[in-house]
């Protein structure tokens, strides 16, 4: 498909923009629908300060945005529309619906996703991911996600970070909040 080209070229040159600019890494995003570019993202890691301001998360947020005008009145006014409308969920879900979220779009980046930018599409239920670099090439030039992917793997008493469950009396308070609640939207 021809457009996958156009559109992999425009996340590129998002990239090579960020780099010049010395806003952050070589990440540039796009994210389309139907055909047509929705949002587009870069990184903006050395910009803001923020390490989640990869380009796939930028662009994420801004097409979020692009498709939810009336944002931040939306679970007042308008948590049936847009991304937060219900569509059925998969056979293994819980649930029988969820909202839309980013469903029916496509997200091109100039390299593979971090575990991080894969979380955030998931989440955001894109159905594609093309990507111009691939894990391999991203660790040569400096930025290395594998001890990620190992680490996840681990129980977490063995992981690089300490974590620990405490007090989930506390916790249940907040899951409890959300189970007794007679209109939750399920996203």
């Amino acid at each position: 498909m021809e457009n996958h080209k156009a559109f992999l070229a425009e996340a590129v040159q998002l990239a090579v923009d960020s780099v010049e600019k010395g806003w952050g890494g070589p990440f540039g995003a796009v994210i389309t629908r139907d055909g047509e570019i929705i949002a587009r993202g870069q990184n903006r890691v050395l910009l803001t300060g923020d390490p989640t301001a990869h380009g796939e998360v930028e662009a994420i947020r801004k097409a979020v945005m692009i498709l939810n005008p009336w944002s931040p009145s939306i679970a007042e006014y308008h948590q049936n529309e847009s991304t937060l409308e219900y569509i059925p969920s998969s056979d293994s879900d819980l649930v029988p619906e969820r909202a839309r979220m980013l469903k029916g779009c496509s997200i091109y980046t100039s390299g593979a996703p971090c575990p991080m930018c894969m979380s955030a599409i998931y989440w955001a239920r894109i159905d594609e991911v093309y990507f111009g670099c691939s894990l391999e090439d991203t660790k040569r030039i400096g930025f290395d996600d594998s001890f990620q992917y190992e680490d996840f793997k681990k129980p977490y008493d063995k992981r690089r970070i300490h974590i620990e469950q405490i007090h989930p009396e506390l916790g249940k308070r907040a899951y409890g909040a959300w189970t007794h609640k007679a209109d939750r939207h399920f996203y």
